[in-house]
Parts: C-alpha cells; structure tokens; sequence
C-alpha cells in the first residue's frame, strides 16, 4: 500500500517543477516527458505525440469498461508576479489556471491506481496539450484518440476560484459555457481634432456600437437562457490631436444554447451595420465559434458525485451546483461519448486569487484528495 503522506509530497514536489517550467499550448515536450517516464515506470502502456504533445497512459486489468480521464497541461501566456522558490523560469510563460495542478493530481491517481489495481477494465489517462486556446482535445481526437483507445466515458476536474478549498461541484446538463469570439472594424474618416465636423469619427460610433451591443442579452436573449456579450479591445489608429480613420473592437460571447449563438451574432450584425450606416462610415464583423459547451451526462454525474462523497464527505459535496460561464474544450470528447467535468475547490486565506491572475497558485492542499478521488471514481464505476 503506497503511504499517502509521502505520495502527497512528491504530487508537491511535481506540480511545483512543472510550475517552475511552463509550456504553453503544443510547447509541453518536458511536460510530456515527465508524464510518459512516470506512467511507465508503473506500469502502463504509454503513446507519446497524440495529438502532437499529448500522453496517452493505459493501464488493462481483466475485461470490464473503458473509462477516460483527463488532464491539460499547458500554462497561460502571463508574466508571473509570484516569488515563491518555484515561480515560473520561463519569460511570459506562467501556470495561472492551475494546469500544473491538474498534471500534478492525474499523475499521483496514476501511481494510486496501479498501485491499487482495484478496478475490472482498462484506464485510459488523457494528458492533454493546448486546453488554454482550445485546440488540444480537436488534436488528439484528430489523432483518433477516442477510437484508438475504445474510451466510451471521460471524466476531468479542474479547480477554481468560486468554490473553497475541501469541497468538489457537478452541474448536471450544462457546465461550462460556448465561447465565440467577435472582431468588429470601423472605417469612417479621421482628421484634426479640432475639426470633427470634418471627419467621420469612428470612436464615437465605435462608442455606439458598444453601448449598442449590450441591448443584445438585455432585449434579445431570452432571460431563461444564459449569456454574456463582452467588448474586451478597442483599439484605433489615431493620436491625441487626430481623430482616426478606423477602429477594431474586439470581444467574446458566452452561451449554452447553439440558437443563442445564432442570435447573438445575427443581432450584433444588425447592429453594426444600423450604426455604421446611420453615421455613413463602413464595417465589417468576423464571428468565430471557438469552444462548444461543456454539458455533463447525469449518470456520470452521479458516478462521479458518489466518488466525491467517498474523498471529501457527503457536506462537502454539491451535485447540482449552477454552472459557470467560462469554457472549456473538454466538452470536445463529450461530442462522442458520456461525461463528466467537475469542480474542485481551491480557495482559503493563502489562495484567494482568480484563476488568470498573475499571482495565482494552485492549492497545494487540494492536490492528494483531487488524486484520490480519480481513483476512487475507477474503484466504484468499474468494480
């Protein structure tokens, strides 16, 4: 039996090490590495370069069902703030979504479910490149990981600033949101800037627009269906005693529903085109759908709720908590088979920043019980 306070430390020692060297999306060749020597010195069958950087761990003990699960590896391109002895080594490469903690739990289940063997089937652990821009599970499905291996379940968690430290959270049905992303470009006329009757001034009607655009949940979305329209950039070429002659607005929209999609973008069309023709200035709209919905299968809800139950208690546990408007491509695999993304908590007094923030840090404390429940889940789903 593997002693758990000492498995609690090297999670430590490993998350720390892959806090200290950061790769962003499709960069995690050490990460990888690291993963793939670690699995097959306990025993599994490992396939390196799925999806170009991804690990694919397999671990067969007798017939039973093909579960997967699954953790991202890349860190965000942020400049970390942090000085702890492990802060990021590397320039403008930072873990600042806990992907280094996600690595770090999927790694000590690894060791606890080899260790244990207590499961009928084949474990199937998913160590994914490029969650932070979208593209790592599109390029390992691409490279068949979904066939390859016969996954017919997938499971992950990921931590998060909402929830504190000692708790784990299921949505039932939607999770976490679409993301389509919009760039808007304004073409009026510039000139001096003690002469706006001369010009045609693309950041007032820039302004406009962006006033405009949040009349679209507001008036157009039904106010039973979630959604959010966020104009993040607006960026001109223009100089303080010059009005410009063009302005880019750029921004992101969050939805569950495809037909909320649809509106969103049909309605911010519209009005661009209202206002940029109402002020005789030109336009054009790019809209892109860059993550689906992550929507949780209730029976693997359910698995992984009774799981949770076991690792934290059942007071600790919310299956059923409200969903969260952030993305996630882990909704990619959801397309094939049934699945399940949980929350984990993250916060106390010394962990209090937001995912994203320059000066967040994985729960250290959060990291033997996220292990845990992994391989609990295996225990009870594939008994």
């Amino acid at each position: 039996m593997i002693d758990k306070k000492q498995l609690e430390q090297e999670i430590i020692s490993w998350r720390h090490d892959i806090h200290q060297h950061p790769e962003a999306a499709f960069e995690e060749e050490r990460t990888a590495k690291i993963v793939a020597e670690k699995l097959r010195s306990w025993g599994y069958e490992v396939e390196e370069h799925v999806g170009k950087t991804g690990v694919v761990g397999v671990l067969k003990n007798g017939d039973g069902p093909v579960i997967g699960l699954r953790a991202d590896m890349d860190c965000n391109k942020i400049i970390e703030l942090n000085t702890f002895e492990y802060a990021s080594q590397t320039e403008q490469r930072m873990h600042a979504c806990g992907h280094d903690g996600h690595t770090a739990t999927l790694l000590g289940a690894a060791k606890l479910i080899a260790d244990e063997k207590a499961f009928k089937g084949t474990v199937v652990l998913v160590f994914q490149p490029a969650e932070e821009p979208g593209w790592g599970a599109d390029a390992m499905i691409k490279d068949g990981v979904m066939e390859r291996f016969g996954i017919q379940e997938m499971y992950g968690q990921h931590n998060f600033n909402y929830f504190p430290k000692g708790t784990m959270n299921i949505a039932v049905g939607p999770c976490m949101a679409a993301e389509d992303d919009f760039i808007i470009q304004i073409h009026g006329l510039g000139g001096h800037a003690s002469g706006p009757h001369k010009t045609k001034d693309p950041i007032v009607i820039g302004a406009e627009v962006v006033t405009a655009l949040q009349t679209i949940v507001s008036r157009n979305v039904d106010p039973l269906r979630p959604a959010v329209v966020s104009c993040t950039e607006f960026i001109t070429d223009g100089a303080p005693n010059a009005i410009p002659s063009n302005v880019t607005i750029k921004g992101d929209c969050r939805s569950y529903d495809p037909k909320v999609s649809e509106l969103i973008e049909a309605r911010m069309r519209k009005v661009v085109a209202s206002i940029c023709e109402m002020n005789d200035a030109t336009w054009e709209v790019e809209y892109s759908r860059e993550f689906i919905a992550t929507i949780n299968d209730e029976s693997c809800a359910n698995w992984a709720a009774k799981a949770a139950e076991k690792v934290y208690g059942k007071e600790n546990v919310i299956l059923g908590c409200d969903p969260i408007m952030g993305s996630e491509d882990f909704a990619k695999y959801q397309q094939f088979v049934p699945g399940c993304y949980c929350f984990t908590g993250n916060v106390d007094e010394a962990h209090d920043k937001p995912n994203h923030h320059a000066c967040y840090d994985y729960n250290d404390g959060i990291l033997l019980s996220g292990a845990e429940w992994f391989a609990e889940l295996v225990k009870i789903r594939m008994a």
